[in-house]
């Protein structure tokens, strides 16, 4: 698992603009998705051609999320990278790689491969919203249409995990607080290749785009929402 630290110099930035740390420690659980990015077998399995070995760490809070947002009212969208055409489409992505790298990764992310495949541990149910994106974002114009199926849901509110931390979950939340979203990165349900480049993206997000918490912080923010602490409190 990713090892998190936040500069001081960050933490006080944040403190100082909002006079707390954070800003979304309730949550409606009708008004919120789960947004679970790119956790595909391309990027979880060790002989695939993308692997962000910290990313099977995450499949067990990634997993106690889903639970407890449906648990909620709420959402869960899976969404994933689909490269079908996507060397005519995205020419700017393609030629940064390697001849044999854009082969691989080209092949195993077409719809019905199995790197294209969600990883078999998640917790993937019928009534989840399913999404395919072709850019980074899951919101840029274009790349998917997971804003009009979770605006049809009545969702205001997203929490955002996956891979790549500093990529497509960085670039996903990004956009959709420019949407309009209240957009929250799960500091321990997100990850990447390495501890500095998952921390500089959680401070992005922190400073400017949403909120970061952790995965006990979201459950218990659930919880505060839909008034089970105060119930707890009072019993």
């Amino acid at each position: 698992m990713h090892k998190i630290e936040f500069p001081e110099h960050v933490l006080k930035r944040v403190r100082t603009r909002r006079d707390k740390l954070h800003i979304y420690d309730k949550l409606s659980g009708p008004a919120t998705a789960l947004v679970v990015i790119d956790l595909q077998n391309v990027f979880m399995q060790p002989h695939l051609a993308l692997e962000v070995p910290f990313a099977r760490e995450i499949v067990p809070n990634v997993n106690r999320l889903a639970v407890a947002i449906r648990g909620s009212g709420g959402t869960v969208a899976w969404v994933q990278m689909t490269f079908n055409g996507i060397a005519n489409a995205w020419p700017a992505y393609v030629q940064r790689l390697s001849p044999q790298l854009r082969e691989s990764v080209i092949a195993q992310l077409q719809r019905g491969t199995e790197g294209h495949a969600l990883y078999p541990e998640l917790d993937v149910q019928p009534n989840d919203v399913m999404a395919e994106k072709t850019r980074y974002s899951a919101f840029i114009q274009g790349a998917s249409d997971l804003d009009r199926k979770l605006r049809q849901r009545g969702i205001d509110t997203l929490v955002v995990v996956g891979t790549l931390t500093n990529v497509c979950c960085e670039s996903t939340a990004r956009d959709a607080m420019m949407l309009n979203y209240k957009t929250i990165l799960v500091s321990d349900a997100n990850a990447t290749l390495t501890d500095e480049e998952h921390n500089a993206a959680l401070a992005n997000v922190l400073v400017t785009f949403g909120d970061v918490l952790s995965t006990d912080e979201t459950i218990a923010g659930l919880a505060a929402g839909s008034g089970l602490v105060k119930r707890a409190a009072v019993g």
